[in-house]
């Protein structure tokens, strides 16, 4: 007879483990566990998936170093005009300054009398406001003095007048008219 020959592993504790017994649920797991690689490798066509996948990002890799080295290129080629550029325009410098200078000085005795006309503008426009301010003011309080006015005056008369007084005052206007 064959002597059956198994392989353990002894835990933390004293416990003997054995990862070949096909009684043991720890041989269930790495079978399922190879089983389930052997199927992804095989049937789910993963290689090609995972090369495609490398494949493009090879790809798109060396189209970001292409448009670099394009990148780079534009800017030397910038950086030498701008450099060529900046030699020619040393000697204008000192002009162009000399006339920024002037400019300036032009400008600033063009600010300060346009700063002079526009406080006097405003200032008469604020005198205007004020004006017209005090006068809707004193318009607004005759108006409600007139209309305090008249309604004590309708009491007074009401208060004064009857029906017999009244008559009069109408026959009055009466003979007025004719």
């Amino acid at each position: 007879m064959a002597e059956e020959t198994t392989a353990t592993t002894e835990v933390a504790g004293g416990h003997e483990m054995s990862y070949f017994n096909p009684a043991s649920p720890e041989f269930w797991v790495y079978a399922g566990l190879t089983i389930f690689i052997l199927l992804a490798i095989f049937v789910a066509k993963a290689p090609k998936k995972i090369t495609d996948a490398l494949d493009e990002r090879i790809a798109e890799t060396k189209r970001t170093l292409d448009e670099a080295r394009a990148i780079r290129t534009e800017a030397e080629a910038m950086l030498a005009t701008a450099k060529a550029q900046t030699a020619a325009s040393a000697g204008d410098a000192s002009a162009i300054i000399a006339h920024a200078e002037a400019e300036a000085k032009t400008l600033l005795a063009e600010a300060q009398a346009h700063a002079v006309d526009l406080t006097t503008r405003r200032a008469k426009m604020a005198e205007d406001k004020i004006a017209a301010a005090e006068r809707s003011a004193v318009a607004d309080v005759r108006a409600r003095a007139a209309s305090t006015a008249a309604s004590v005056a309708a009491a007074v008369i009401a208060q004064t007048h009857d029906a017999a007084a009244d008559r009069g005052l109408i026959d009055s206007a009466i003979s007025r008219l004719n």
